[in-house]
């Protein structure tokens, strides 16, 4: 069975603190569950979790869905947000983990690429040099997530066109996305067998959809 590589980049810097984080928690348990129901994804998803903060580390490996047990996941009292650092860590993994087709064998799906942040990269300069590296990696699709009113939406564009935005960071509204994110995942998961295409289904009316 060829694998769905899913990898979440989750922005963990000290404004994420407190509720936000437990938010969080809660909102990619829901996704998780929701996932588990889903005979194809079930059989074909794998996950992978990068946080980021002045720190950057893979909290999970890349897991199949029916093995996955979610981490604990920390934040720090404060810090820079290392957002080029973690998409230099994502480079790295989807080198090492993601199988590619070769001419006698089928490699994995595409990976799916979801980064939430709530600032803005503090190393600005490495965020833009690793923007083309992840180009390179050919993803079916990148979905960004700028959580709260103090996120940028501005270099998430650079990175994808598909950007979003939610108002608050409560756990209604984290549930809501990770919901949707799920969504994605299975939609794309039946679609990409024909196309290699990730299908968004509509966002949920907590989700802003940034033109």
């Amino acid at each position: 069975m060829r694998r769905l590589p899913v990898y979440l980049l989750i922005d963990t810097s000290g404004s994420m603190r407190g509720e936000p984080i437990e938010s969080v928690k809660v909102g990619l348990e829901t996704m998780v569950s929701s996932l588990r129901q889903d005979p194809f994804a079930l059989e074909s998803v794998n996950i992978s979790i990068i946080t980021f903060d002045r720190d950057v580390k893979q909290v999970l490996p890349l897991t199949p869905l029916d093995e996955l047990q979610l981490p604990q996941i920390t934040t720090p009292d404060s810090g820079p947000t290392h957002t080029g650092e973690a998409l230099r860590l994502l480079c790295e993994r989807i080198d090492e983990e993601v199988k590619r087709s070769a001419p006698d064998h089928k490699g994995d799906w595409m990976p799916l690429l979801f980064l939430m942040t709530d600032g803005k990269p503090s190393d600005s300069k490495l965020y833009r040099e690793m923007i083309p590296e992840i180009k390179k990696r050919r993803f079916a699709g990148i979905i960004a997530c700028a959580a709260g009113m103090n996120a940028k939406t501005e270099p998430l564009k650079e990175l994808t066109d598909e950007v979003y935005s939610l108002d608050t960071v409560d756990s209604t509204s984290f549930k809501k996305f990770f919901k949707w994110v799920s969504d994605s995942i299975g939609v794309g998961n039946r679609s990409l067998g024909a196309t290699d295409d990730l299908l968004l289904p509509p966002p949920p009316p907590e989700v802003n959809v940034i033109i």
